[in-house]
């Protein structure tokens, strides 16, 4: 059986891509590679996620994280990046070739994306495509179904392992053509295209780009962190964060590592904070300043719990 792997996003792109090969009779396997800055939150339920994937769009599904070599990738990514901190083209290069050591488990013979050319103003120009495909070491295995009418043949249509005249021909950002494929179809539950990629978001790359400058061990955790609250980086090199809810003061409970502290109010409403790398006790006086910025007051005398983190 003929069999490919697919980079899914999760998006309308991915979801076509996949099914133009499935029409050929192609046994397609999705595989969506995850870290801290786009698909994370699915490594809590994977199961839950590759059963509804399976069940509205019709593929299967496997959920993988990348996140350790996506860090040491982010720091200094050989092509840059792109407005924010977005290292569009050393991303995909580094996907491709996780795809390529995942063909032989997967028993598949090639790789598809959804790109679609002109879509993307950095990692989808043809120069760059092509780039891509040189420097992940994909050439002649990696297919682009959506806009392969615009590109030279690959190895793969000249030996007849996908039929060419069944690939599309799209470019350029409009997404008509798309929608009215996924009517056809039959795929309705798709998300909107916008980009999910934090490092492209211009407040959360900004707190990206501060942690990778002041912590040169920066890790998972940090960058999950710098997603919730309120941020206070400080002078000394610690660092403050603040829950705005319920949910966000859950959270960063959670991510609490040993070494930081806990900071609540025990006698009225108010947040939780994490304060992280308090070298030096002087601080102290400035950071619960800060807290009690967030704390519903009640015309109470304040009282703050701070409570050190052991043990995780």
């Amino acid at each position: 059986m003929r069999r490919g792997l697919v980079l899914f996003s999760g998006g309308l792109d991915s979801i076509l891509a996949a099914k133009v090969l499935q029409l050929q009779g192609i046994d397609v396997v999705c595989i969506r590679f995850v870290t801290p800055f786009f698909g994370y939150s699915l490594l809590e339920n994977k199961d839950q996620e590759k059963k509804r994937v399976l069940e509205v769009f019709g593929v299967s599904l496997e959920i993988l994280d990348i996140s350790e070599k996506y860090l040491t990738l982010l720091k200094a990514p050989p092509h840059g990046y792109g407005k924010y901190l977005n290292p569009c083209l050393d991303c995909k290069i580094l996907m491709i070739k996780e795809a390529i050591g995942l063909l032989e488990p997967f028993k598949a013979c090639f790789i598809a994306t959804g790109e679609v050319i002109g879509q993307r103003p950095m990692s989808q120009r043809r120069d760059a495509m092509r780039l891509i495909e040189l420097e992940s070491g994909a050439e002649g295995i990696l297919l682009r179904p959506l806009c392969a009418l615009h590109l030279p043949p690959t190895r793969l249509e000249q030996e007849g392992i996908v039929d060419r005249r069944g690939l599309l021909g799209l470019s350029g950002r409009g997404r008509k053509e798309q929608i009215r494929l996924a009517q056809k179809f039959g795929i309705k539950d798709y998300p909107a295209p916008a980009g999910g990629c934090l490092l492209t978001d211009p407040i959360l790359s900004q707190r990206f780009k501060t942690i990778l400058e002041r912590y040169e061990a920066a890790d998972v955790n940090m960058f999950l962190l710098a997603c919730t609250g309120r941020h206070f980086p400080l002078d000394d090199g610690s660092w403050l964060v603040v829950g705005r809810n319920q949910d966000e003061n859950q959270r960063i409970e959670g991510l609490a590592k040993k070494g930081d502290i806990i900071i609540q109010a025990k006698n009225v409403p108010g947040p939780t904070a994490l304060w992280r790398f308090a070298r030096d006790q002087k601080r102290r006086e400035h950071v619960l300043d800060i807290f009690s910025r967030y704390v519903k007051k009640r015309n109470k005398e304040l009282e703050i719990c701070l409570e050190d983190v052991e043990g995780k």
